[in-house]
């Protein structure tokens, strides 16, 4: 008799959906479920917080395997990514030497710029690297592009590895347009059939760019990046097949390079939508093979959250992003390096950033696994989701006339910008939280002297014009207030007068001291005062530029007029919580409330206004 196994929790009866929401409307005691669980993303659509089998029943993106048509689970059957490391050096010989280096040290692809294009200064960057082994890629002055690829395809053959080299060079006819708001004044056509035409001879170097990484670190919400990812990818199909290539050979040319958010699950989900459409999208135009419906992505952790102040916790965004990039499956990943929004990166940085990627693979063994998000009902509704979103967006710049009309018009540049200008809205009013910066900051840090590069805090050091992309990141705001902080002569001083119920006043020192801090001052907590006329004294003696009354809403109405008018004007006076009497507290002149409605950058850019000489 064959022996007979016991399923898992086969003796608890299934548990039905409508059962599952009943226990949850239970426990919420009369609060509506939708406003209180249900999350409207950014990206146009809600999010639910639970899912079950049902919810990806109709899917068609479970039917497919890894490395199957449409690729929604992956272009390969591994997940072993490269990992890339930027090489930023003044010269080909500091290049070279640099990239040696660090191929000793678990990088497997490179990423270089040339700022001074010839065959003597290509062979000197590349000498003693492996070519048949190491992915190189390679940017420069569009104008210089095809002499480029031309050196590099005769480097390539000459040394014997046309068949097994991988790599790319940059090739983005629109980026004058995106990042400087100035066309290019090029035949982007010409251009890209001759760089198709010198690439023959190496089947592994892609030389058309999707560089959608532009709008992540310019404030773009996922679906945009995608959106206009694919329609930038469409427009090289659509421009080279109408000119005579066929789209086997312009597909496989085309490599998407892309950014990564923090939004862990929302950013594997659109790496796994990516894939999927593009495969739809290459369908169409009948390729021979549904082998060149395959994308080509390589993704970078963002730059556009980093942040000046406490740059350390960069490494944890950074972390969690090449994570998201990891298990969805993508080519190659290069981490930005924690300090690379104050500074040219060192060796310190740069080490701690590809020691990221190696956590990833020798430690968490992230490489082992296909699509480990596959089947997750999560993630795959996230994966249909986002893929819905990005299509509308994408039909719009078709129905505009494709992305080259939509980018000359600055209409996509317009809406980037207008998601960079919310984003910066949310975090002043800290809707998006930035730790270290809009919320829980290290008041005692001064950043002035570490910073090397000329308009770091605002993280733009170029004329552009006003079509151009916005890549100010979402600290620059409140780092301007703290650098202005560091730069007066005399950094105001806090005082936080805690008096009354003992719960409620230690809550709102807290919430105040890290308001204020917030801009850099100094503060000054309390354990608490028995009278008003003591802790006002209490803030004079300390030199006090603001006092702050910590108490409840209850005793406001007692406690509140009672400081103001003994505090008589000689430092500014501020009430924390927003008290059922505030407006019997204006009546008598006090001005300033801060709570969570309060517009943090705003309140604060108006005690700089006052408090800094």
């Amino acid at each position: 008799m064959a022996e007979q196994k016991e399923k898992l929790f086969e003796m608890f009866p299934p548990v039905t959906t409508e059962e599952w929401r009943a226990k949850v409307d239970a426990d919420l005691k009369g609060v509506p479920f939708e406003k209180k669980l249900v999350w409207r993303t950014n990206e146009g659509f809600n999010v639910n917080p639970m899912y079950r089998k049902e919810d990806i029943a109709d899917f068609k993106t479970t039917n497919s395997l890894p490395g199957e048509f449409p690729f929604v689970r992956g272009t390969r059957t591994d997940n072993d990514w490269l990992v890339r490391q930027e090489i930023i050096a003044e010269d080909p010989a500091e290049a070279n030497a640099k990239a040696i280096d660090v191929l000793g040290k678990g990088v497997n692809s490179l990423g270089f710029h040339m700022h001074s294009v010839s065959a003597d200064n290509l062979a000197c960057m590349l000498n003693d690297i492996d070519l048949a082994k190491v992915e190189i890629n390679i940017s420069c002055c569009v104008r210089h592009v095809e002499e480029l690829t031309r050196m590099l395809v005769d480097l390539v053959v000459a040394r014997g590895c046309a068949d097994t080299f991988r790599g790319s060079v940059k090739f983005n006819p629109w980026r004058p347009n995106l990042v400087k708001g100035k066309d290019a004044c090029i035949d982007a056509v010409a251009i890209a059939k001759s760089l198709i035409a010198s690439a023959a001879p190496v089947p592994g170097l892609k030389v058309l760019t999707v560089d959608s990484a532009l709008f992540n670190n310019s404030g773009a919400y996922i679906y945009q990046e995608l959106g206009y990812a694919l329609a930038w990818g469409t427009e090289y199909l659509n421009l080279l097949t109408d000119a005579g290539l066929d789209v086997d050979t312009v597909a496989r040319r085309i490599k998407f390079d892309m950014g990564i958010s923090t939004n862990y699950f929302m950013e594997l989900a659109k790496f796994r939508a990516a894939r999927m459409l593009w495969a739809q999208i290459v369908k169409q135009f009948n390729p021979a093979c549904d082998c060149s419906c395959k994308m080509a992505v390589h993704a970078e952790t963002s730059r556009f959250n980093q942040t000046v102040f406490d740059a350390h916790v960069n490494l944890l965004r950074s972390q969690t992003e090449a994570m998201s990039a990891a298990l969805a499956g993508v080519d190659s990943i290069t981490v930005t390096p924690f300090d690379t929004p104050y500074k040219t990166p060192d060796e310190f940085s740069e080490r701690i950033a590809r020691n990221q990627q190696h956590l990833l693979k020798e430690e968490s063994h992230l490489d082992k696994v296909v699509d480990p998000a596959g089947g997750s009902y999560y993630v795959e509704t996230l994966t249909v989701s986002i893929a819905a979103e990005a299509w509308k967006l994408f039909l719009a710049v078709e129905a505009e006339g494709g992305f080259a009309k939509a980018v000359a018009a600055g209409t996509v540049q317009a809406a980037v910008n207008e998601s960079n200008a919310k984003r910066h809205a949310d975090v002043a009013r800290r809707k998006e939280v930035l730790l270290g910066t809009n919320q829980f900051p290290n008041i005692n840090e001064m950043a002035a002297e570490k910073i090397e590069k000329s308009g770091a805090a605002c993280s733009c050091g170029c004329e552009k014009g006003p079509g151009a992309l916005n890549t100010a990141r979402e600290a620059s705001d409140f780092e301007d207030l703290r650098l202005a902080t560091e730069a007066a002569a005399n950094r105001p001083r806090v005082f936080m007068l805690t008096i009354g119920n003992l719960a409620m006043r230690l809550a709102r020192s807290q919430f105040s001291g890290n308001f204020f801090g917030c801009a850099g001052y100094e503060i000054i907590d309390n354990n608490g005062f028995k009278t008003v006329e003591e802790g006002v004294d209490a803030a004079l003696a300390a030199n006090a530029d603001v006092v702050v009354l910590c108490s409840s809403d209850d005793e406001y109405a007692e406690y509140a007029p009672a400081a103001f008018r003994y505090l008589d004007g000689r430092a500014e006076f501020v009430v924390a919580g927003a008290p059922a009497c505030s407006d019997d507290l204006k009546a008598i002149g006090i001005e300033n409330f801060i709570n969570v409605r309060s517009n943090v950058l705003d309140t604060l850019r108006a005690f700089n206004a006052k408090l800094l000489k």
